[in-house]
């Protein structure tokens, strides 16, 4: 059984773990069982459960809501995409040492990059080459899925193609583009359209970069990424 901090699945505040002892949550799948540290344990409650408004769309390991006895909002887990996220961090190398008395917002963090392509050999392409000049990288499968992580998380700079189901680059750039919270954030598109007009489109919709994958290759897309965000590391 793994262990992972609940901070880091939900990507709340840094954690603070002392004393003796861990409080844990073990949640589990068919093949898995993960403990999730947690801040205290509170108490069982009884709620009433609501769907969310379908308008929010999936947010990531959670499955609805509640209001707890003072009105206050409860959001409860999807405990299968929350087993899912871990699998995630550990296939992908991202989860971190729990340890006691470390404070995580002094250890140093690299810059991180999503990846948008429904291609798994552009995003393992991508994902490979950003993660060998020192960046964190997560991947996305397409618009919506993308959509869902810059909403869960930030992130340094959002490469994203074009073509893709369910919710397409230009849409994914523009709905970042219209978020107040994400309306800064650098994005590069990386497309096989290379056409000008396609060009143009990438860029008034709202992206930095347009990178056409006819003429890829590994320096001119750490260029761009170093002129938008700079070294890993810096």
């Amino acid at each position: 059984m793994g262990l992972v901090t609940a901070h880091q699945l939900l990507h709340g505040a840094n954690a603070d773990i002392s004393g003796d002892t861990l409080p844990v949550v073990v949640v589990r799948d068919a093949h898995n069982s993960y403990g999730v540290v947690v801040d205290c344990f509170i108490g069982e409650r009884e709620l009433v459960i609501q769907p969310l408004d379908s308008r929010l769309g999936k947010l990531p390991d959670i499955d609805s809501a509640a209001l707890s006895e003072d009105g206050s909002p409860v959001l409860v887990v999807d405990v299968i995409d929350l087993v899912r996220s871990i699998e995630k961090l550990v296939t992908q190398g991202h989860l971190r040492t729990v340890g006691h008395g470390v404070d995580e917002a002094t250890q140093h963090h690299r810059k991180r990059v999503l990846v948008v392509d429904d291609s798994l050999t552009v995003r393992e392409l991508e994902r490979k080459l950003l993660d060998q000049h020192g960046y964190e990288v997560e991947v996305s499968v397409d618009g919506i899925d993308g959509w869902n992580a810059v909403r869960a998380r930030p992130f340094d700079l959002v490469i994203t193609d074009v073509d893709m189901p369910r919710m397409d680059g230009i849409e994914l750039v523009t709905l970042i583009r219209q978020d107040h919270r994400l309306a800064g954030t650098p994005i590069m598109i990386v497309s096989y359209k290379d056409r000008e007009e396609d060009r143009r489109r990438g860029l008034e919709a709202g992206a930095d970069y347009y990178l056409a994958k006819s003429s890829f290759h590994d320096a001119a897309m750490m260029q761009a990424v170093v002129d938008l965000i700079g070294e890993a590391d810096s």
